[in-house]
């Protein structure tokens, strides 16, 4: 070669084995993400996934409907995309991983939103008509958004509880209810909502601060002589004082439909003496009564509660108006306690739960039980002094009433806790109406078949038991949920919905003696043409004209937890058969937030305990709530919301998907721009780390160029060996659906194992040896399993970019990541020697990159190339590091590096001798002998034109 024909430094470089790789540096996510969407769609990837997982075992995740009313939001996109990695996990864990996604059809919230865009007084038909093309435009915008976040599901087949078939298999469930013996209907206090008009169930319920007037009542003695005796006095000390009981209330609304008034038998109770009567109060609450009244008083006589049992006391209202002229026995009650009030409780049964209890107890009957409170919440018209009045508007009112006749001891506003609608966040009343229930103890049900040997609470409490909880603290709150509920009330005073098929007679109120008969005609007839074609139906089209006339058709719906809790009867066991009967009666894992112990997860365990005997799910996982960055509530009001939408278009959902796989969900999940901001940065290291790992294996064919595992390079099987003990902790967390340690875990992995370690060190061996030989193919196998495993364990989260890579790094294998299992790193069966000894190499390696950094902070270096370190090393670590050979500076990334034997370990660092080679960038003293290519050291040389260099271990 002649001196102008010599290569140049520039020439040098393109000689390099320089990594390629098509898959950019960038993500471009916003844009090229709907592109795989629509990809997976029209694949028919879903479809693909079940066909190919045939004859594997089966994991089920039952998808809790959301509720079809609305754009998604971000808690939605922590819900899906949680269920999306937790189905994609076990899909590549070798499972036949079926997800059906579901909706919430029927219900308020479609009804309020179709009487605000058509008024409210639309007809029943015209009512149901909307709803349902409203609920499917909602269903449709939702499933959309769902799917630009990457959730594989079928998308072709969800199951909606307002598909004809659903609701005619939740009537199904109905009647199996029933004849089980947990179905009665019975006039009893529940949950009512004005804004609602209807009952709620016990878990739509949620409690806030409300603003009350306390009231401290007299209801004036019938009898004062009854009242003397009983107190063990032979007539009143002054028979010209009246005589009173004082109840204590926040409800001054349910006063004007008092019946009766509650004493403690276990406590004392006092007559006291004041200048206002004689006052009947509990003994150990006198002081600080009289001190709330104003007044002064003595003790007369104390008896205990038991004695003044029997009692009667006029209505305070009794002297004001004819309606109110009636007596309220005194019953005996333990729920009246003495830590706070009177002692005394006044007794209004249509409006609440003790009340009713203990005055049915005593004899009331359910037709003598005064319900002035409409749906509306207004008092009936012809209610005698507050007909017409909203009750809370009533207060004041009845405040005034009773003060003008004398009654009012004392009143004051409080704060305290209230019950409240889950939807409206509106306070809410017991009221007492006719309803129908499911019984969760003993009793007689309507239209019994058979007898269960145990209570429904009882069989759902030990089906709690056999039930696996993510985190474990979800058992104790659902335990506790299940233990003190009362009956569920199951009816609901509304349009859209399934509805309760039932006729009762219009003289006794009792069911058709063929209602079981009846419920499988109503189930036909809506398996055909949904709950309108029911709702259109006449009763002489069922019953017929001769007894059409004596019944009044239930124009009641269910519960809308119905709907959804029944939905793996007929989801898992009818519209998608193919999953559930093969798999068995329970699903494997139900997930959805924590809120759900009082809602889905609790009606669906109830409703499967009263047909199967055991929950629906083998699993509950719950996740927290969506917050901001400080921990706040996400509100419109606030400006702190963050949509999933706009997130998308700006950064990608893959960083979306990050954001929720990288946060503990087990507690609230914070959001913001700064922390998408570090999502963001974390994706690109792992991209970064991607790309190094496709770059570097671009010219590698597994078929012909893989290296036997007993043939590869010392470092590449230790990079095996830490690689599969990785992938063991990998999915040691999905089994457990745990997903923040494993994106916590890849990036270490990412920035450490590889990153900072054995790439670094690989480079040289990469770039540099012979492009075919066995050095740089033993790198290159090593890297090729690495990088297949990768792809899998960032799948289930980072689903876009491993479908992005795979065919980058497989082309001509199958067509998706997801249609591949998790990766069999092949190890050597020195695998755990080799962890261990590398792990001790790379703390000594740190050792010596922190002396390096030394001496390149003192001005006296630059690369670590341009070193050569002297390492002396106790014995132990000197046999260690000899064993590495010539290959040692290889490792530390230095040109030269000396090892020396002694008591402890020691680094000396100062500048190599020689030249750098413009090839390999190592400084050596051959560099410049071979005067043909003097800017070339002799292994630069041998590299380019020569047999190349030998490695054996790095």
């Amino acid at each position: 070669m002649s001196q102008d024909s010599k290569p140049s430094t520039a020439d040098y470089r393109k000689k390099l084995n320089l990594p390629d790789t098509p898959f950019p540096m960038r993500g471009d996510l916003p844009r090229r993400e709907p592109g795989w969407v629509q990809q997976w769609e029209q694949e028919g990837l879903y479809q693909r996934l079940r066909d190919a997982s045939k004859g594997r075992p089966l994991f089920v995740l039952h998808d809790g409907p959301p509720y079809a009313n609305g754009k998604i939001h971000i808690g939605h996109a922590v819900n899906k995309i949680l269920k999306d990695m937790i189905v994609k996990s076990r899909q590549l864990d070798g499972f036949d991983a079926a997800y059906v996604p579901g909706w919430d059809c029927h219900g308020l919230p479609i009804e309020n939103a179709i009487e605000k865009l058509h008024g409210r007084n639309l007809s029943r038909d015209d009512m149901q008509a909307k709803a349902r093309g409203f609920a499917q435009e909602q269903v449709e915008q939702q499933m959309a958004d769902f799917k630009r976040l990457g959730v594989l599901g079928d998308w072709e087949h969800p199951y909606k509880t307002m598909n004809y078939a659903n609701e005619a298999g939740e009537l199904r469930v109905l009647k199996r209810v029933m004849e089980r013996g947990f179905l009665y209907r019975g006039l009893k206090p529940v949950y009512w909502c004005f804004d609602c008009k209807s009952s709620l169930a016990e878990f739509e319920i949620e409690y806030a601060d409300k603003k009350s007037d306390t009231l401290d009542v007299a209801f004036k003695a019938a009898d004062p002589q009854a009242l003397a005796t009983a107190f063990g006095l032979p007539s009143l000390p002054d028979a010209a004082k009246d005589a009173f009981v004082v109840i204590w209330t926040t409800t001054a609304w349910t006063i004007p439909a008092n019946q009766a008034l509650n004493l403690n038998p276990q406590i004392d109770y006092a007559l006291v003496d004041t200048p206002k009567g004689y006052l009947l109060l509990a003994a150990v609450l006198v002081q600080r009564c009289l001190e709330r009244f104003g007044l002064q008083g003595d003790v007369v006589a104390t008896v205990p509660g038991q004695q003044l049992a029997g009692l009667q006391f006029q209505h305070p209202l009794y002297a004001v108006d004819a309606g109110y002229r009636r007596l309220a026995p005194v019953i005996l009650a333990d729920y009246a306690t003495a830590e706070d009030g009177t002692g005394i409780v006044h007794s209004a049964p249509a409006y609440g739960v003790d009340d009713f209890n203990s005055c049915t107890a005593h004899g009331l009957k359910h037709s003598e039980i005064l319900t002035p409170v409409q749906a509306n919440g207004v008092y009936a018209e012809d209610f005698p002094l507050f007909g017409g009045q909203h009750i809370w508007k009533a207060v004041p009112v009845i405040l005034d009433a009773l003060r003008l006749a004398g009654r009012l001891m004392a009143t004051q506003t409080i704060s305290h806790s209230y019950p409240h609608c889950w939807r409206h966040k509106t306070p809410v009343i017991y009221r007492a109406t006719a309803q129908w229930f499911v019984r969760m103890d003993e009793g007689e049900g309507v239209f019994a078949q058979e007898r269960p040997a145990a209570t429904l609470r009882q069989t759902a409490l030990a089906a709690i038991e056999q039930t696996q909880f993510y985190p474990a603290n979800g058992k104790a709150r659902l335990h506790d949920m299940i233990a003190n509920r009362p009956d569920w009330g199951i009816s609901r005073q509304r349009n859209w919905g399934v509805p309760l098929p039932f006729f009762l007679h219009r003289d006794t109120e009792e069911l058709h003696p063929r209602t079981l008969e009846l419920l499988d005609r109503a189930i036909e007839i809506v398996e055909q043409g949904g709950i309108e074609a029911w709702s259109r139906t006449t009763p002489e089209e069922i019953l017929g004209a001769n007894e059409a006339g004596q019944y009044n058709k239930v124009n009641d719906i269910l519960d809308v937890w119905f709907d959804s809790g029944s939905t793996f009867a007929h989801v898992l066991h009818g519209t998608h058969v193919e999953v559930g009967h093969a798999h068995g009666p329970e699903a494997d894992l139900y997930l959805e937030g924590h809120d759900q112990h009082r809602g889905w997860f609790h009606s669906s365990l109830l409703l499967s305990s009263a047909l199967n005997g055991r929950a629906p799910y083998k699993g509950l996982l719950t996740h927290g709530f969506t917050v901001d960055g400080q921990g706040k509530k996400m509100s419109k009001s606030l400006g702190n919301t963050v949509a999933p939408q706009e997130v998308s278009n700006k950064l990608g959902a893959e960083i979306i998907r990050l954001w929720v796989a990288s946060t503990d969900y087990s507690g609230d999940l914070a959001i913001d721009d700064r922390i998408l901001a570090r999502v963001v940065d974390a994706y690109r290291r792992i991209r970064n780390t991607l790309r190094f790992l496709l770059a570097n294996t671009s010219d590698f064919d597994p078929h012909t160029d893989a290296v036997p595992l007993e043939q590869m390079l010392e470092i590449d099987r230790y990079a095996l060996a830490r690689a599969s003990a990785f992938q063991q902790e990998v999915l040691a967390h999905y089994q457990v659906y745990e997903f923040h340690p494993v994106v916590s875990k890849l990036q270490v992995y990412c920035s450490e194992d590889l990153g900072a370690f054995y790439l670094d060190v690989l480079k040289d061996r990469l770039y540099v040896t012979q492009a075919k030989s066995l050095a740089r193919r033993s790198a290159q196998t090593a890297l090729w399993h690495i990088t297949h495993a990768m792809l899998r364990w960032m799948a289930p989260f980072l689903s876009f970019t491993a479908e992005e890579a795979w065919p980058i790094f497989a082309p001509g294998q199958s067509e998706s990541i997801f249609l591949e299992t998790f990766h069999d790193v092949p190890v050597a069966d020195d695998a755990h020697a080799l962890v261990q000894k590398w792990q001790r190499v790379r703390e000594i390696r740190d050792a010596v990159n922190k002396e390096i950094e030394t001496v390149r902070a003192a001005g006296q270096l630059g690369s670590s190339l341009q070193a050569a370190v002297r390492i002396t090393a106790a014995p132990e670590d000197y046999a260690l590091l000899s064993s590495l050979g010539d290959d040692l500076k290889y490792v530390m990334i230095t040109s030269v590096a000396t090892l020396l034997q002694a008591d402890a370990l020691h680094v000396q660092v100062e500048l190599a001798p020689g030249q750098k080679c413009a090839m390999t960038w190592h400084y050596s003293e051959d560099v410049g002998r071979d005067t043909q290519y003097p800017e070339l050291s002799a292994r630069a040389i041998s590299n380019l034109f020569g047999g190349g260099e030998v490695r054996t271990i790095a």
